[in-house]
């Protein structure tokens, strides 16, 4: 009497579908980024290389695109709130995971061993307490790069 529903009967081949889809995507990325070997030709360079070389020349000119604006730059507070949201979200979805699973297995603990529940409870505790300043300085670093931001002037 074992009922398996339409959505675990798709798991495995939508699992697969992403699967190829970010390495395609992980390979296009590899090709655009890094050269490939070159042959000595004596034809001239042809066009096949030319969007490789233009994402190349993007990804090294945007830094540089970035520092050179001067006063009226809007790139480094642009990509300092992007980089904040980033802290903030990586912190809170690590700090958050990280909860979840010590708070589980200490509930599956006290579930086994009803009589260490006060030990266990508090060193729940305290792993949380640790794992909260973890995304506190997740936040500190999000501040800071949107309020005290030093790499404007």
């Amino acid at each position: 009497a074992l009922r398996i529903f339409p959505s675990a009967k798709m798991s495995a081949p939508r699992s697969l579908v992403l699967t190829g889809a970010v390495l395609l995507s992980c390979g296009a990325l590899f090709s655009a980024f890094v050269p490939t070997a070159l042959t000595r030709t004596s034809a001239p360079a042809s066009s096949s290389n030319l969007p490789s070389a233009a994402m190349s020349a993007a990804a090294l000119v945007a830094p540089t695109a970035a520092h050179s604006a001067g006063e009226g730059s809007v790139w480094i507070p642009a990509l300092s709130a992007v980089g904040a949201g980033f802290a903030i979200g990586l912190a809170a979805i690590g700090s958050g995971v990280g909860q979840g699973i010590a708070s589980g297995r200490c509930i599956d603990g006290i579930s086994r061993q009803p009589e260490v529940a006060d030990d266990l409870r508090g060193v729940l505790l305290l792993s949380l307490a640790f794992m909260e300043s973890l995304t506190i300085y997740g936040l500190v670093i999000a501040l800071v790069l949107l309020f005290a931001n030093p790499l404007i002037k």
